[in-house]
Order: C-alpha cells, then sequence, then structure tokens
C-alpha cells in the first residue's frame, strides 16, 4: 500500500530527530570536549593500511565500476566465512546483503518486515538510532528493560503470554549502546526459543562485538534460531568513512531487502568494499590492529571509569565496561541529567543524557559517556569539568 503524502507527513512530525545527531551538531565547538558521539579514535583508523588498500584495488577498473546491489560478491564471500566462524554453522554469500553503513541496514529491515502499526520490541534504555527507524516506519515500540545481563527475557515472555505479538525484537546484544552489558548466553538461547515459538524475527545488531576488552562474547543470538537477521559494521574496527555494513539474514529476508536497496541507492562503493574486503582477509595485520584497538580503548574505559569514580564518586554510580564504546552512569543525589547537559556544554563538555534512550523518569539521572575518541589526559579533563558543571546545578 502506498503512504499518502498528508500520512507521511504526519508520521514524520510525531518523529523526533537523533538526539545524539543534534547534540553532535551543538557541540562542534573545539573547546567543548565531547563524550556525546560513539565515534572511534581518530588516530586509531589505520590510515597507512589503509592507503596501500587503496592502491592495491585501484589496479583493478572494477574498482570504480558499478557492483551488485547486494555488495560485491568477494566481500560477501568474506563477510559469510568470518559470520559462520562466529555462528557456528555454514553461511552462504546469499545470506549476506552489504549496505551503507550497519544503519542503512537497519533501516532496510524495517522496511521489509514491518507494517504501519507492526509490534516492535527494543530494549530499554535502547539505541537511538533504532528509535529512530521504527518512528519513522510506523511501528507501535513497546520496551523492555534490559540489565547486567541483557534484556529480561522472562518480562517478554511474560507479555507474549499474555497477548503481546511483535513483529521484530531488536537488541543489541554486545557491549549494548548504551548500557554497555552483554546478553548472556540462557538469555541468548531463551531469546530465540520466544522467536520461534511465537514466529517473531529477532534484529540482533552486533557492531561493537570484536572490541572485546578480556574476554569475546557469547556466541550470537542467530546461532539458536534461524530467525534472527544479525548487522554488523566495519566503522568500528577499520573506518567510518568506508561506509561498510552488512546483514546476515535468510534468503528471503536478503532477497526483500535486496528489492528495496534497488530504489534506495541501486549499489554501494565498489571501491570502498573491495578495500574493506582486502583488510578482512589479511588476518594476521587485522588480529594485530584489533589486539591494539582493544589494548588502547580498554585503557581509555578504566581512565574514565576511575576518573569518575574518584571525582564523584559519592554522587554517581558507573557501570564497568567490559567492551564496546560505552560507560553508562547514574547520579543517586537528584540531578536530571538533561538540565545538566547545558550546565556542562558551557563548562566544555557534553554527554548523552539518558532520556535520550528511555522516555522514563527512571533514567531522568543516567548519561552515557564515550570513551574511545579521547585520550587518557583529555578524558581527565572532561570529568573535571562535568564536576564542575554538577557542583552549580
Amino acid at each position: 500500500m502506498t503512504t499518502s503524502l498528508p500520512t507521511l507527513a504526519r508520521r514524520l512530525d510525531s518523529v523526533q530527530s537523533s538526539a545524539i545527531r543534534d547534540l553532535l551538531a551543538l557541540t562542534a565547538r573545539a573547546d567543548v570536549i565531547s563524550l556525546a558521539g560513539g565515534l572511534p579514535a581518530t588516530e586509531l583508523i589505520p590510515t597507512t593500511r589503509i592507503r596501500a588498500a587503496a592502491v592495491d584495488v585501484l589496479e583493478s577498473s572494477s574498482a570504480v565500476q558499478y557492483c551488485e546491489t547486494s555488495g560485491w560478491r568477494e566481500l560477501r564471500d568474506v563477510v559469510a566465512e568470518r559470520e559462520a566462524n562466529i555462528i557456528g554453522r555454514p553461511v552462504d554469500a546469499a545470506e549476506v546483503v552489504i549496505t551503507h553503513g550497519s544503519q542503512q541496514a537497519l533501516t532496510l529491515v524495517a522496511q521489509a518486515l514491518l507494517d504501519p502499526g507492526s509490534i516492535v520490541v527494543v530494549d530499554e534504555p535502547a539505541y537511538t538510532g533504532a528509535l529512530q527507524v521504527f518512528s519513522i516506519a510506523g511501528a507501535d515500540i513497546r520496551a523492555i528493560p534490559i540489565g547486567e545481563d541483557g534484556m529480561d527475557t522472562d518480562e517478554l515472555a511474560r507479555r507474549l503470554a499474555a497477548g503481546l505479538r511483535p513483529a521484530l525484537v531488536h537488541t543489541v546484544s554486545n557491549f549494548h549502546n548504551p548500557r554497555g552489558v552483554t546478553m548472556s548466553t540462557p538469555k541468548r538461547r531463551h531469546l530465540a526459543e520466544l522467536a520461534d515459538e511465537y514466529g517473531f524475527w529477532i534484529l540482533e545488531d552486533d557492531p561493537y562485538g570484536e572490541i572485546w576488552f578480556d574476554t569475546p562474547p557469547p556466541a550470537p543470538i542467530a546461532s539458536y534460531s534461524d530467525r534472527v537477521v544479525r548487522l554488523s559494521s566495519a566503522s568500528k574496527i577499520l573506518a567510518p568513512a568506508f561506509r561498510v555494513g552488512w546483514m546476515v539474514a535468510p534468503k528471503q529476508v536478503c532477497d526483500a531487502v535486496e528489492l528495496l536497496k534497488q530504489g534506495a541507492d541501486l549499489c554501494g562503493s565498489s571501491l570502498t568494499q573491495q578495500m574493506a574486503a582486502h583488510l578482512l582477509t589479511d588476518t594476521a595485520w587485522l588480529e594485530r590492529h584489533l589486539t591494539s584497538l582493544r589494548t588502547e580503548y580498554h585503557s581509555r574505559a578504566m581512565e574514565l571509569v576511575r576518573a569518575l569514580q574518584f571525582e564523584m564518586g559519592g554522587a554517581l554510580s558507573v557501570s564497568p565496561a567490559h567492551g564496546g564504546m560505552f560507560v553508562w552512569a547514574n547520579f543517586h543525589d537528584g540531578t536530571d541529567t538533561t538540565a545538566l547537559l547545558a550546565s556542562a556544554i558551557d563548562h566544555g563538555v557534553a554527554f548523552v543524557p539518558g532520556k535520550a534512550f528511555a522516555d522514563d523518569v527512571a533514567y531522568r539521572g543516567a548519561f552515557r559517556l564515550c570513551f574511545t575518541s579521547s585520550p587518557a589526559p583529555v578524558l581527565h579533563e572532561a570529568v573535571r569539568r562535568l564536576k564542575a558543571a554538577h557542583a552549580l546545578s
């Protein structure tokens, strides 16, 4: 059914712009230390190796020509092999679609699997990019709280037994954005069992799974059910400017997404897809790069947590960081982080308040901080500025 322009306009009027994107624009000032956006460290992006990959792939004219809508075949083969190793079962290239970043995959999957009014279950707090996509799709969004081991699947089971019938359940399974937690193996199994029993799709969003600090995350939810669409990206481990993401899903979902993608952009960049394949298949280099990335990000995470605990420990609690890019903190003194943000920016530091991820009073004192894009001395200075802003709130 075609959506009329007035209907679409009303739907868009009800959709809030991403709070994080708006905040990034607000904090572009050079004097503001931004811990708001989930940006990888620019100085850790392997530009020398990327330059070599560009030179190598430009030896072939195919690097500057159109490619298949579903992505350059060799990269799809690479992703299929990598995902097979992670999931623990064979993955065919026909089950892979390369997208313009994983956010495009999220959008296309929503278009393929949802009708206006379809029920979508999300984490609470939730990834804001997913909330925006599902809102634009006209979905009926329901939230299930997450704890230290991921989504409360027992609560989901209770709601399903009471009649809830989602078309889709979205979760960031590894090093959650914004909470930083990882879903446990029992909950992964339970969610997969619920999908098989009630017939909904699981959208397993996994952009951070390779940025682990101590131990790798558990086997994906997709290991336990074939009703799973997995999303990931090269942005966090190679370079955001590649704009190379991917989805792995049953072929019928891939076919639907490919058809939609034809109307969206016809195809992605052959050049950056070939460069990504070049880097992902250089396994010895990639492992060294990932080890370096994990080591430095782990160090930065610990520095931020220690600084928060030292400067403001009596006023807040901070979640431990085991991977990914974020820590989640909560004030216990009545501070409203949405109100605090304006003062914080005046003091030259930015964060994302909890209200951006869940419109519930329970999150009024919460906030998300990104540790990856700033070295230790800058993180310490950011916390000192935050402390000064908090003292005036």
